[in-house]
């Protein structure tokens, strides 16, 4: 077994030691998520914990660690004699994010519970980690099913495995550990709530320090076990702090002064829900006996919204976490002197908040692209862009001339996004078998039951119907001669089902002279990030192609991370010509690629033009043939029309009709006005003969 570095010898990291010491002070806290950069040693904090947690006591034999003091009465392995235990060190369990759902809670042998009525079932990773760590490495990447069934059992502290009416149930309570990289994408926000705590952690910019982090680092990897042996005793010394805290735990008093702040702070920073509350009140007790303290002071219940609020507080669409600490220091000071009781104490912390030089995580004020307010619900009202009028007048009229490389050639200051509206779905025709999602249909492992195959590989959908119907000719002859069906391998059929997919949408968008008025391209930009958070919330990947002067680039590569395709949005540069031809082969290209990468992972393309096509020879012949190539392939696509002007050309709905898609004004795209498109892209892909092909 490999000696794993001792926690004490981490180099900094203040924020993201003390969230994992306070979880095991107190695993009521629940969990911490750990943001940040790569080669930040998130995953190293999280390793060296699992060696300072104390031992657990367990039933001996007890595949389900049950605790001789209060055994699971439940527990597929009880009931449990008593006398019969033995301790253990805590475990730290892995979650590997392209675990299948039985490797997480379990398998259930169906051939024997059929057959022999026998509960014959084999532990996941869930009853591994029972009164331990359960850690996962990339939380954010982790697949849908495996995020509902984690939700659960955090939940209810307990896994259901459950077999076509036959069902095994065992405790399952768990320090949850989560890190990722928001690069790569967001958590979704059901999880997320999940997480008591939250820390954000980056590299240090202090030569001084980073010269330390490597030379630990080169002596860890030298020898293993001689470093770990040099810091043995800081290592004792914080392992009994720990134990001491959880003895002082009980004893610790959360006054009503105390709750109070609690209260007003998780109001004023407009949190959902009562959770924020709890984990804050826990953690703040947690911070007291971490101190040594019995009673809960008002530095402890600022540190505790430091690392509990971030990642709760409301806030706009593509926004990053963090708290601003000024508002969080007024409304300290302004609920730390009202007493209301008698037991309150809290005199030191009533008129000085005492602010922590160290805590928590880089906050400030959430300022998303285009400082986007809270995410109503509610339509916005057609031909409101709220684009703040920068210096300089809109000329919305104005379309630059490309002749003689003039007219809106020069580079303008990239304009303001409008405020994101709700956008209805835009599906992908046919049926699909790639990534679980939100956006088209696909078979699924998760959904509604729509027939019947027999298994591939392992079975894991039992279609008890099916498997009945296959075995019931054959009873004579295997000579049944009880009430239990006699069933063999090849009886066995898997169910199979109808979910929904999440799908690659690569954005297409004109950033030529034609579209460089501020008030289209504010609204043009509005419309884009609206698409955008639909496809955060359907868990589409995104990539990002942009066209102007005589070439288009790349902006952003097919990745999962949505907040990236936002912020290359917004610092979007306009003018020049209009290569159309370019942007729709660049695209071309990069679905090509990302076939080969992802070929179960269909495309949705969305053009955003006015259709023009200026600069070099034949530039609109040109951009037909390249448009025809998407129809060709059958990839379903949508034209967002920015034309504008009492006069208008149509060029983009001839745009459309080359991609075999259909075009949308960007009046329509808003709100209920869409409500007609999804069957107008069904519809096209399903007249298109290339895409009733890739359909069947």
């Amino acid at each position: 077994m490999s000696t794993p570095y001792p926690f004490t010898a981490l180099v900094g990291q203040e924020d993201l030691r003390l969230a994992l010491l306070l979880n095991a002070v107190s695993p009521a806290v629940g969990g911490v998520l750990v943001r940040g950069e790569k080669g930040t040693a998130k995953s190293t904090a999280v390793r060296a914990l699992s060696a300072l947690m104390p031992e657990v006591d367990v039933v001996s034999g007890c595949r389900f660690s049950c605790d001789p003091a209060s055994p699971d009465p439940g527990c597929p392995d009880g009931p449990h004699e008593t006398g019969a235990s033995g301790s253990r060190p805590a475990r730290m369990v892995e979650l590997p994010v392209g675990a299948s759902e039985d490797r997480l809670v379990g398998a259930l042998d169906i051939e024997r519970a059929l057959a022999e009525g026998v509960k014959a079932f084999e532990p996941g990773l869930l009853a591994d980690a029972h009164r331990g760590i359960l850690y996962v490495d990339e939380v954010n990447l982790l697949h849908d099913h495996l995020v509902d069934l984690l939700l659960d059992a955090a939940a209810m502290g307990a896994s259901y495995v459950e077999r076509e009416g036959v069902s095994v149930r065992h405790a399952s309570k768990f320090l949850l550990v989560g890190t990722m990289n928001p690069e790569e994408g967001e958590l979704r926000p059901q999880l997320l709530d999940r997480f008591g705590l939250t820390v954000e952690v980056a590299a240090s910019r202090e030569p001084d320090q980073r010269v330390e982090v490597v030379r630990r680092r080169l002596a860890y990897d030298d020898d293993p076990a001689g470093f770990a042996g040099r810091w043995a005793d800081e290592e004792s010394a914080v392992r009994a702090r720990i134990v001491a805290a959880r003895d002082l735990l009980p004893e610790v008093r959360l006054g009503d002064g105390a709750l109070r702040q609690i209260a007003a702070t998780c109001a004023a920073f407009e949190v959902d829900g009562m959770r924020a509350d709890i984990v804050m009140a826990r953690t703040a007790t947690a911070l007291a006996a971490w101190a040594g303290r019995t009673d809960v002071l008002a530095e402890d219940v600022r540190q505790a919204a430091l690392l509990a609020l971030p990642h709760r507080r409301r806030r706009a669409p593509f926004d990053a976490p963090g708290l601003d600490e000024d508002k969080l220091d007024e409304t300290l000071e302004e609920f730390g002197g009202q007493d209301g009781d008698e037991g309150d104490r809290d005199e030191g912390g009533d008129d000085d908040p005492d602010p922590d030089p160290d805590g928590g995580p880089d906050g400030g004020p959430g300022g998303g692209p285009g400082g986007q307010p809270e995410p109503d619900d509610a339509p916005r009202v057609d031909g409101e862009p709220a684009a703040q009028p920068e210096s300089g007048e809109d000329r919305e009229g104005e379309e630059p001339q490309p002749s003689g490389g003039g007219g809106g050639g020069g580079e303008q200051t990239p304009a303001r996004a409008a405020e994101p509206f709700r956008t209805k779905v835009l599906s992908v025709p046919g049926l699909g078998e790639g990534a679980a999602g939100r956006r088209s249909r696909a078979r699924t492992e998760h959904g509604r039951t729509i027939g019947a195959r027999r298994p591939r590989g392992a079975l894991t959908k039992l279609h008890l119907a099916a498997t009945v119907q296959a075995a019931a000719p054959h009873q004579r002859a295997r000579g049944r001669g009880g009430p239990g069906l006699v069933v063999r391998r090849d009886d066995l059929r898997q169910a199979s089902r109808e979910g929904r997919e999440g799908n690659l949408v690569l954005f297409v968008v004109d950033a030529s002279g034609s579209m460089a008025a501020r008030q289209r391209m504010s609204a043009v930009k509005g419309a884009v990030l609206s698409l955008l958070l639909d496809a955060y919330q359907r868990r589409d990947k995104v990539g990002m192609v942009t066209f102007r002067g005589s070439a288009a680039d790349v902006a952003l590569p097919p990745t999962s991370s949505v907040d990236a395709a936002a912020v290359r949005l917004e610092s979007l540069p306009t003018g020049g010509r209009t290569p159309l031809a370019a942007g729709l082969l660049k695209a071309h290209e990069v679905l090509r690629v990302e076939r080969l990468r992802d070929p179960a992972r269909r495309a949705l393309v969305v053009v955003v033009t006015d259709g023009r096509a200026t600069g070099g020879p034949e530039p609109v012949a040109l951009a037909s043939r390249a448009a025809r190539l998407f129809g060709a392939d059958g990839v379903a696509s949508v034209v967002v029309d920015c034309e504008s002007g009492p006069v208008r050309l149509g060029l983009a709905g001839q745009l459309a009709g080359e991609l075999g898609g259909t075009a949308v004004t960007l009046d329509e795209l808003r709100a209920d006005s869409i409500a007609g498109l999804v069957k107008d892209v069904r519809s096209s892909g399903q007249n298109s003969g290339q895409s009733s092909r890739r359909a069947a």
